[in-house]
């Protein structure tokens, strides 16, 4: 899940005092969400009103008029898209008397959407204990915890990264240390101190277990099928037992077919399947929170022409892990709570 942690941040850039009338401010810097750059016009002595006209860098025109009484402030906010610009133009006075003064104006802007830690599975290499990111705005650091299955932080430091440009591909790595990766926490900190965070759980384990037979087009658990079961479910306590101090481990249960009939029934059938073994699991007392889906023949461990009788694609897996589990079915898992 990513956080953005927004924080007040403006900056006085451009100030004047300027025939006793009004007093020129700028603050320059905004970040979506939370206003724009903004032109201050503090009327200190009686004036008839005023009108400001800018010109952007993008050729966008500006113009406001406005007016007051001693002792207030104008906020004239310039609304602008994300990005830096610059603006030139000038300020004009309507005095009392009727007379008007001109007070040329130029400064810089920068508007600032959210800042965003942007990433995908591929960009975690537990083999080469290395995480690669990028930021929405300018990196200056992040702070990384790598913590193993064991309980043990693998790495707990501040990475620098001195400015590196918004889509930069920011690297951190790990040293090695006993057990499996279980979580991976980033905190980035962009130059202008705004920070972001995110948790990964790239931790996962697979069960290994005999595989329960069932009757042909039937989701029933057969008695004598149930030792099978039992076995399983010793491992998986065991495991869940271990290692859920660590994180919020789940069960998957994941059910497959041969190509022995339709692709739909075939889904449908392992379903069933894997909710009766789930079921089994709870009934029996499994603490872990269990989810369940069926891929039927969509997912084959041994590719096989339609309506093949091959039992080793009768099968299925146990996942104890943190986040769903990656499959190579080309079907989205809709995986569902038991």
């Amino acid at each position: 899940m990513f956080r953005w942690f927004w924080a007040a941040a403006t900056m006085l850039v451009a100030s004047s005092a300027w025939a006793d009338a009004v007093y020129i401010s700028v603050t320059n810097r905004a970040f979506i969400g939370r206003g724009f750059p903004t032109v201050h016009v503090q009327i200190l002595e009686p004036v008839a009103g005023f009108r400001l006209q800018l010109k952007r860098s993008d050729g966008k025109a500006v113009d406001i008029k406005g007016g007051g009484k001693p002792g207030q402030t104008r906020d004239l906010a310039l609304v602008q898209p994300v990005g830096a610009f610059k603006y030139e133009g000038q300020l004009t006075i309507n005095l009392p008397d009727g007379k008007t003064s001109e007070m040329p104006l130029g400064f810089d802007t920068a508007m600032f959407g959210p800042l965003e830690i942007k990433l995908e599975k591929k960009d975690v290499d537990l083999e080469q204990r290395s995480l690669t990111f990028r930021l929405t705005r300018p990196a200056a650091k992040a702070e990384v915890k790598v913590r193993m299955d064991t309980g043990d932080m693998a790495m707990n430091e501040e990475v620098l990264f001195n400015g590196a440009p918004a889509g930069t591909d920011l690297k951190v790595t790990w040293p090695k240390a006993p057990g499996k990766v279980m979580m991976i926490g980033l905190k980035a900190t962009d130059t202008e101190a705004f920070f972001t965070g995110v948790d990964l759980f790239p931790w996962s384990i697979d069960i290994p277990h005999e595989e329960v037979n069932f009757d042909s087009g039937k989701s029933d658990i057969r008695p004598e099928e149930a030792p099978k079961l039992d076995k399983s479910l010793e491992l998986i306590t065991d495991a869940y037992s271990k290692y859920s101090q660590w994180a919020d481990i789940k069960l998957y249960v994941l059910g497959f077919t041969d190509t022995v009939g339709g692709t739909d029934y075939n889904r449908t059938l392992s379903l069933n399947r894997a909710r009766s073994m789930a079921s089994y699991f709870r009934k029996r007392g499994l603490k872990a929170p269990i989810r369940y889906e069926g891929f039927g023949e969509q997912a084959l461990e041994v590719p096989t022409p339609d309506e093949t009788d091959e039992i080793r694609n009768r099968r299925a897996r146990y996942i104890l892990s943190v986040e769903d589990p990656v499959t190579d079915a080309p079907i989205r898992p809709r995986w569902q709570s038991l």
